[in-house]
Order: C-alpha cells, then sequence, then structure tokens
C-alpha cells in the first residue's frame, strides 16, 4: 500500500475510533438530561463510527507495527445541544474536507479497497450529520429526538430512523445486515 494512503487510512481509523467513544459518552449524557432518543441516536452512530474504523483497520490488515496517528477530534463533555453541534461539526468536516481529500489520494495511487472504505464512511457520515442536525432542533426546542428506533448497516454504517424496508442504498446490504437500536424504556 502506498505510504500516504496508509496515513490517510490510521488517520480515518484514530478519527473513527474517537468518535465512537465520544459519542457514547455523550449518549450516557443525553440520557440523564432527559433525551433517551437522542442517547439511542449517539449509541447507534458510535456503532457505525466502529464499522467505519472496522473497515479502516481492514485495509491496513499488512501495515504490521506502531504507528503515532495524528486524527482531528473534539473533545469536552457539555450540554446535549452543544454536544450534538460538536456532532455535526465532526460530521461535516469529514464529508466536507477530511474523507473528498482521502479519496483523492487513494484514486490518485489507485488503492481500491481504501476508496471503497472511505466512500462507504463518507456516505454514511451525511446520513450522520442529517440525524444529528434533527436531534439538535428538538433538543433547542426541550424535545426529545422524534425518533426511537435507529438502524445501522453493518457494512458501510449507512444510518437510517423509522422502519426499515429497502437494501442499504450505499453498500446494497439486504436488510439482514442491519443492526437495530431502540430506546429502552
Amino acid at each position: 500500500m502506498n505510504p500516504m494512503t496508509a496515513e490517510n487510512l490510521k488517520s480515518a481509523f484514530g478519527g473513527e475510533s474517537m468518535a465512537h467513544m465520544r459519542y457514547i459518552y455523550w449518549g450516557k449524557a443525553a440520557v440523564k438530561e432527559g433525551y433517551p432518543n437522542v442517547g439511542n441516536l449517539f449509541d447507534a452512530v458510535a456503532y457505525a463510527e466502529q464499522v467505519h474504523a472496522g473497515n479502516h483497520f481492514r485495509e491496513l490488515r499488512k501495515e504490521v507495527g506502531d504507528a503515532s496517528v495524528t486524527a482531528g477530534a473534539g473533545f469536552g463533555l457539555t450540554n446535549t445541544s452543544e454536544n450534538l453541534q460538536g456532532a455535526i461539526d465532526g460530521e461535516n468536516h469529514e464529508v466536507e474536507q477530511m474523507y473528498p481529500a482521502f479519496i483523492s489520494v487513494a484514486n490518485m495511487q489507485d488503492e481500491k479497497g481504501s476508496i471503497r472504505s472511505f466512500e462507504f464512511a463518507l456516505e454514511a457520515e451525511k446520513t450522520h450529520a442529517e440525524l444529528f442536525g434533527k436531534a439538535k432542533e428538538a433538543v433547542d426546542a426541550n424535545k426529545d429526538f422524534d425518533q426511537s428506533t435507529v438502524h445501522v448497516c453493518d457494512v458501510c454504517g449507512y444510518t437510517i430512523t423509522g422502519a426499515l424496508e429497502d437494501d442499504c442504498p450505499i453498500c446494497k446490504a439486504r436488510t439482514e445486515m442491519f443492526t437495530t437500536f431502540a430506546t429502552k424504556n
């Protein structure tokens, strides 16, 4: 694997891993603040970020050894509205900056597996930003997110609320390949 693409994969792996953990903590905080559906959304998207990290890690399977990884990440634990804004900002950074640059480099270097991993993540991150935006609108109106069921594609991390009726629009995985998260009453 070309060293530049490998470094981009390592950075993406680090960033997705940190997002996974950050969303777990922000989800617990949302539940404590009285927003169980927002907490469920954070849990579901944390799982999706784990899917992305896993895809990147598999692409790095032949890159053996230690590495110091530079990855962008937000820190802090405030209130649910601000945590949602942090999530939106992070997802938009990946959609608008990080993944397009990484895809461009991987295309130039003809790293097909890396391109697929980056593209899956890019497209799924768009759904995350949109869902976090809807959740933030609800919280800012002193309401919980109106969706209590969230489905995540185990292959690419695509995330959808409500009824799961169609195969994944990103990777074409069957509906059986989705993990469902439901708010616990």
